[in-house]
């Protein structure tokens, strides 16, 4: 085994590519992958996403708009920021962020900024999600929601939040990392 001094930061090859499934919201790739230290993975399979977004949202009031929704791949209903995907039309994954806000909660305008972007996850998933906080957010029109959503808006204070993280009902990675951040900023 290599020292942390002695490992190579030379990328994987992929001497092989195979697309085994390809629907709008999930592509599976199965690589033939040669590793710098000689070792060869024949069977690794990567996850094609386009990008995420989600959006820490406050009122001018310091309500922060929640949704609830089903999750089916932990069979319960979940509070999570609102967030969605990266459209191709989008201009901007902030762009994307302000879209997804007004169409799941129908709140919108306020102060944007990017606080961070992360890997659901690194090793076998393609895309990023960026994290926005939006500031002074307030109801411009009815939500617009998909037909394929049934999502709840729900207004609570920073500390029924911090509750739902200490409780750790809020379980999706991408959902908790910014939540966790604008905590510690908040120290």
């Amino acid at each position: 085994m290599k020292t942390e001094k002695e490992h190579s930061e030379q990328a994987w090859q992929t001497l092989s590519s195979t697309y085994l499934f390809s629907r709008p919201w999930l592509t599976v790739r199965r690589e033939d992958m040669l590793l710098p230290n000689g070792n060869r993975i024949p069977e690794y399979y990567l996850l094609e996403y386009p990008d995420w977004v989600n959006t820490i949202a406050v009122t001018k009031d310091g309500q922060f708009v929640m949704v609830r929704q089903y999750r089916p791949g932990i069979r319960r209903y979940s509070y999570e920021l609102c967030a969605g995907v990266c459209e191709k039309t989008d201009a901007s994954p902030l762009v994307s962020a302000q879209r997804e806000l007004w169409e799941e909660t129908g709140y919108g305008n306020g102060n944007w900024t990017e606080i961070m972007t992360i890997s659901a996850n690194a090793s076998t998933h393609t895309n990023l999600t960026h994290c926005f906080l939006a500031t002074d957010v307030e109801r411009i029109d009815q939500p617009h929601q998909e037909l394929t959503e049934d999502i709840s808006v729900h207004l609570m204070t920073w500390n029924e939040v911090e509750q739902l993280l200490d409780n750790n009902e809020i379980l999706q990675a991408t959902m908790a990392a910014p939540l966790w951040k604008y905590r510690a900023m908040r120290l």
